[in-house]
């Protein structure tokens, strides 16, 4: 068997026309869809994925009020340019990018965040809005992986999903998702607890991959003819590499070709959907402050 493997980076360029399309008749009607996103500090991967915003804005026609602040930024100064982008009516949708230098409380600087311009679907209204499966910002990622799988025709109904991994950002929410009305998937969530965690896996109709190990999915975890998403992004030393290291993802990718029908790669898979569906989120917001303010 020889897996077919799902192009990310085309899926989300789709969305990313289908979002600029929609920006373009907000602007003729006098509205600028804004995205304020808040770096703190240089982590290099916090660095590459803003970056990777900034040029997405620009593709879609969106303003960037991107602010960059120095690590030994405080909490309270944080909070204040949080309360002070919440009562901006020209900035529609609010990310602050995690992670946060530790003297700064994460849970307190998402609770701040406006859920109207919640973006990033964190905030806990948010949050409990896709629990209760009420209109709401779905977190970017997760809702990534759901578009993919309709992309690529793969049915939820009634499938077996396995979820590895049980974080705030990816696998709780891809859970949630996964069981609601509109996928109805039977959903088994994996984690650091999972006794035998190989037997779960080999009975997974969708197996989504979160944990962040470089591999750790091998060929021998994966049901034969089952779909793999690899939401893993994991640097590995490569001296041949020009930057001496490569990206692989949680799932050993030539293994699972071998064994499954569907995969995503790393990169160009996962990844290319969370920049996209932000992009549509912040869509989302300006349409819904600019009819709530006319």
């Amino acid at each position: 068997m020889s897996a077919i493997v799902i192009d990310g980076f085309s899926v989300a360029a789709s969305v990313r026309a289908r979002v600029a399309e929609s920006v373009g008749a907000l602007r003729s009607r006098g509205v600028e869809p804004c995205l304020s996103v808040i770096l703190v500090g240089e982590d290099p991967a916090s660095v590459s994925y803003v970056t990777g915003k900034a040029k997405a804005l620009a593709e879609v026609g969106m303003k960037d009020r991107s602010i960059h602040l120095p690590a030994s930024t405080s909490e309270a100064e944080l909070l204040s340019l949080v309360a002070g982008l919440n009562a901006d009516p020209s900035v529609h949708g609010i990310l602050v990018q995690l992670p946060l230098p530790r003297h700064i409380d994460e849970s307190k600087v998402i609770m701040a965040i406006d859920p109207a311009k919640d973006v990033d679907g964190f905030h806990p209204a948010s949050v409990g809005n896709m629990v209760l499966e009420r209109p709401c910002f779905l977190p970017c990622t997760p809702h990534g992986v759901l578009v993919l799988l309709r992309e690529a025709g793969i049915a939820t109904k009634g499938a077996h999903a396995v979820v590895v991994g049980r974080s705030n950002i990816v696998g709780k929410p891809m859970s949630i998702l996964l069981s609601r009305r509109d996928c109805n998937a039977t959903v088994t969530v994996c984690h650091t607890g999972t006794r035998d965690l190989a037997s779960f896996t080999r009975q997974a109709d969708i197996l989504v991959a979160a944990i962040g190990k470089p591999r750790a999915i091998t060929g021998d975890m994966i049901k034969p003819g089952a779909a793999v998403i690899d939401v893993g992004v994991n640097r590995v030393e490569d001296p041949s590499a020009k930057r001496g290291y490569r990206l692989v993802g949680d799932v050993d990718f030539e293994a699972a070709c071998e064994v499954a029908s569907f995969v995503t790669p790393v990169p160009r898979g996962v990844g290319p959907m969370t920049i996209a569906m932000l992009m549509e989120n912040t869509l989302l917001a300006a349409t819904r402050l600019s009819a709530a303010g006319e």
